[in-house]
């Protein structure tokens, strides 16, 4: 039953179609048909367009990995085109009435540091000397980034050339205080062996001055005798704290050849250490070389080109929305007289 009537219900709509056929079919035609005439007498447009390459440099990171690091995020760079920044400049310096200057849309390239930039225009010509127009005042505003970004290296590495110029003259240095280092290393030395001649030459005056004093304890007690020991006694007295001194000398004197020793190994072990220094300054210099080498100047990427054929009007789109819209608004139409009719009092 409810097929039987869903059946009758498309046939009623169909009958109401049929029926008003030429209420849908010509008005619609004669919309088509206006439309189309219409759109082929608008102005023809073609898109130009082209894509830019922002002034940009390449960076190294601590993995060894390179990175590209643009001067202006191309995202700025598009909205102040989209937001007509550059147009009076452009209008003047091309004669071009303000007024009347096209519309420029500006959009970063997904996924890429690139932009496009585009216009509509009847005159092709036109168009392109304005995108070149564009073109050339972003790249100057660009490049002057590029500029100070060049000084900054520059006042880098001459920093560093500086410094190394430095270093080189400390390190000039080093040689004649190890040559001095080492001349105290051996008046030390030598010092050291004098006053070990000196202790030896003591102690063997003391042991002879002993080997006497126990003679003469051997002999007879005579007062000759007990003077000669009271002498022996103090000579063997005096040479001892002689040679203790002898032998404080030679302790202080040891401590300072040690520590002379040392500021010797010292220095040799800080020409290494600046030799390091001057290599790790010069990979700085050439690191920043390569990145003043990996900058680059805003360019084209494609030049100002015109689309095949004009993108305004659409004609064919256009026919065929107004034929759809047309059929759809007429058909609605039929139905509603349709119904009105129903209403209306059979007499």
């Amino acid at each position: 039953m409810n097929e039987y009537e869903n059946e009758r219900e498309l046939m009623d709509y169909l009958n109401v179609i049929w029926k008003r056929k030429w209420l849908i079919i010509i008005p619609t035609f004669v919309l088509v048909v206006a439309v189309g005439v219409y759109s082929f007498f608008l102005p023809r447009e073609w898109e130009v367009d082209a894509i830019i390459q922002p002034s940009k440099y390449m960076t190294q990171t601590e993995d060894g990995v390179y990175s590209e690091i643009t001067i202006v995020d191309p995202t700025q760079i598009a909205a102040q085109i989209n937001e007509e920044s550059y147009n009076n400049l452009i209008a003047a310096e091309l004669n071009l009435d303000i007024r009347e200057f096209p519309k420029l849309k500006a959009e970063n390239l997904r996924d890429t540091n690139m932009l496009r930039i585009s216009t509509r225009e009847n005159d092709v010509e036109k168009a392109k000397r304005i995108l070149y127009s564009l073109f050339k005042h972003l790249k100057r505003d660009l490049d002057k980034k590029i500029d100070v970004e060049f000084i900054r290296i520059d006042t880098q590495i001459s920093t560093n050339e500086n410094l190394i110029k430095q270093t080189i003259i400390e390190k000039n240095k080093i040689p004649q205080e190890i040559i001095s280092a080492k001349n105290k290393v051996k008046i030390s030395e030598d010092r050291v062996n004098s006053i070990m001649e000196e202790m030896k030459a003591a102690k063997t005056r003391i042991d002879e001055l002993e080997k006497q004093q126990r003679k003469a304890l051997a002999d007879k007690k005579q007062v000759s005798d007990a003077i000669s020991l009271l002498l022996y006694s103090n000579e063997v007295q005096q040479n001892l704290r002689y040679y203790n001194t002898l032998d404080e000398k030679l302790s202080k004197e040891k401590i300072t050849q040690e520590d002379l020793k040392l500021n010797l190994e010292g220095k040799k072990t800080e020409i290494e250490e600046i030799n390091n220094e001057i290599d790790n300054i010069k990979d700085q210099i050439a690191l920043l070389n390569e990145k003043k080498a990996r900058v680059d100047y805003a360019q084209f990427i494609k030049k100002p080109t015109s689309s095949l054929g004009p993108v305004f009007p659409k004609k064919k789109r256009n026919v065929m929305i107004t034929g759809i819209l047309g059929l759809m608004i007429f058909t609605m139409l039929a139905f509603f007289l349709e119904y009105i009719e129903k209403q209306k009092p059979k007499s």
